[in-house]
């Protein structure tokens, strides 16, 4: 019987067999001792010379041979005991040994600290996949998976798989399209989210639906999301008119991931909820990071009558002046300003005034430009003492929210304040259910339509379109949005006149969304929900910088997957066969 490296060290003075890769192998003039990696960890065989044929069987053993090894278990000698391993205490004694597999020299180390580059890693992942970083990463993603199931069903859910191949959806990014044989010149579309059929599950009576989703979107990938496919705890309840049931009701998950599963400190264990609005003005993003402060501080008030050019440009067109203070700062060269001033910059802004707080004075080129009374009240409100900076922003508003957000991240990185045992969580509430088109500057959902506006019909007919919030919230997690959801639309009135806003009509509604608005005709009840992104809270909660370390076999960076080359053409035949033809374009 096949033993595991994990039971090796109770098997002292048993005649066992081991299989596995052969992690090294070291020849010591009469003895040959070789290191066998399995899933579970390394144990060290003794090969004899009085054994000849396993002796003989040892001397052509290369890295990453698999083979099968029987023999004795014996402790080590005291002094050759090595503590750095589970099995470091005892050694099999082989007087059998078998090659099962050889292998040729790997393209790519899989111990050791130099690593290859990522692509590398990607082409031939399947032998990436061998080291214990991976396994252990595989095995923490099936232990989150059995912990969101047994959640889920502890609390009544019940799993529901819906189609992968499905109809166009209109949830924020471009759909994969699937052309259709039997049908010409109609298109499925893999979907971005099971919105519209979780929804439909709510009208069919099914009281509270969860699955783990997979979902596709062709967006462009980046550190923190993955190419075309991810995966999210996607769940519904039906009977709910307040996102705050879902809220509380999922909530213990989150936090029960994170202390038990990941062995991480929580920031606070009241999760606040900040608004929409509230979150741009604080921090200047709807992802704030609550681990550090440096919150956006408000000083128009106190500069209205300012004689400085900036701030009264800013001021008198409309717009506003804030700061943010950063502890400790006055340490920054020049150089290192200047960085910052270009990030400024490339988020719109013209560039960085600042004033350095150092020995009972104020040190900047524009404090010649303020009066005493100015900068007390910018120390005072900012809280800024000997050895901060205060750095400011003077535009529009969202122009100085946009950058000064940006800054405060750029800060927190520059000066480690992100403490990577803490986890810190937060609900955004109330998002705005219209936003302005930043290229048409047209009307447009601000997430997607299918949340309810708070007020309803009223609301809707209300002159302002812009002030209309959505039911609608996410949960943040150190600076990652995690979690997406809301009270949902179910009543066809409304529906048609969310749309109307737009100057849509019922016909355009009918033929988007025909399933979904038909079958809210026939008594769909309140109800409402959300969904996790599972890959996200997994690269936050295990430490990891790159999404991609997260997922057994990822596109890289460019949405390629090197390893079994995809996209790549396909056959004239099959493309006759979709009614489909490619068009060259100019490159």
């Amino acid at each position: 019987m096949r033993i595991l490296s994990s039971d090796v060290s109770a098997r002292v003075g048993d005649s066992i067999t081991v299989k596995g890769w052969v992690q090294s192998r070291r020849d010591h003039g009469g003895l040959i001792f070789i290191d066998i990696r399995d899933h579970q960890g390394i144990t060290q065989l003794v090969i004899q010379p009085e054994t000849a044929e396993a002796f003989a069987t040892a001397e052509q053993l290369r890295d990453e041979f698999v083979i099968s090894a029987s023999g004795l278990v014996r402790e080590r000698a005291e002094h050759l005991k090595n503590p750095n391993i589970t099995t470091g205490g005892v050694e099999i004694k082989v007087d059998e040994l078998t090659i099962l597999n050889r292998s040729e020299p790997l393209p790519i180390q899989l111990h050791g600290e130099a690593m290859a580059s990522e692509d590398l890693r990607l082409k031939y992942r399947y032998l990436d996949l061998r080291r214990p970083k991976m396994q252990t990463m595989l095995k923490k993603r099936a232990e989150s998976y059995k912990r969101i199931r047994d959640f889920m069903e502890a609390n009544e859910f019940t799993e529901v798989t819906t189609p992968i191949i499905a109809n166009s959806s209109p949830e924020g990014a471009r759909d994969f399209l699937v052309p259709s044989r039997i049908h010409p010149g109609t298109f499925y579309a893999l979907p971005q989210a099971p919105q519209q059929f979780k929804q439909l599950l709510m009208v069919g009576g099914v009281a509270r639906y969860y699955q783990i989703a997979a979902c596709f979107r062709d967006e462009d990938p980046r550190a923190d999301r993955l190419y075309g496919e991810f995966y999210q705890l996607d769940l519904e309840m039906s009977f709910v008119e307040d996102g705050e049931e879902v809220r509380r009701l999922t909530e213990p998950l989150i936090k029960s991931l994170t202390t038990d599963f990941a062995g991480k400190q929580l920031l606070s264990q009241d999760i606040p909820r900040i608004t929409y609005q509230d979150a741009m003005e604080r921090f200047g993003s709807d992802k704030p990071d609550l681990r550090y402060g440096m919150e956006l501080c408000e000083l128009s008030d106190v500069l209205v009558d300012s004689k400085f050019g900036v701030f009264a440009s800013a001021l008198q067109a409309g717009g506003c002046v804030k700061a943010i203070c950063v502890k400790a700062a006055s340490g920054l060269s020049r150089s290192q300003i200047d960085s910052f001033t270009l990030v400024a910059k490339a988020e719109g802004a013209g560039g960085l005034a600042y004033l350095t707080f150092e020995a009972g004075e104020i040190k900047s080129p524009i404090a010649k430009f303020l009066e005493p009374s100015e900068l007390a009240a910018i120390a005072a409100k900012t809280g800024a003492v000997d050895g901060d900076i205060v750095f400011f922003g003077a535009d529009q508003r969202p122009v100085v929210n946009k950058v000064l957000g940006r800054l405060r991240v750029e800060f927190a990185n520059h000066f480690k304040l992100k403490d990577p045992d803490v986890i810190a969580l937060c609900w955004i509430i109330d998002f705005p259910f219209y936003e302005l088109d930043d290229t048409t500057k047209k009307l447009d959902f601000g997430h997607n339509p299918f949340s309810m506006p708070k007020g309803g019909l009223e609301a809707l007919h209300g002159a302002d379109k812009l002030a209309i919030v959505a039911d609608q919230y996410d949960m943040v997690m150190n600076g990652y949005e995690i979690c997406s959801g809301g009270v949902r639309n179910h009543n066809p009135e409304i529906m048609y006149e969310v749309f109307a806003v737009l100057g849509f009509d019922q016909a355009y509604v009918d033929k988007r969304f025909g399933a979904m608005i038909g079958a809210f005709k026939y008594g769909a009840p309140p109800h409402a929900g959300c969904a996790f992104g599972i890959d996200r809270i997994l690269m936050e909660l295990t430490g990891e910088q790159n999404i991609r370390e997260v997922v057994a076999f990822p596109k890289n960076g460019s949405g390629v997957d090197v390893m079994m080359n995809s996209p790549s053409g396909v056959e004239a035949a099959q493309l006759k066969e979709l009614h489909i033809e490619t068009v060259e374009t100019d490159s």
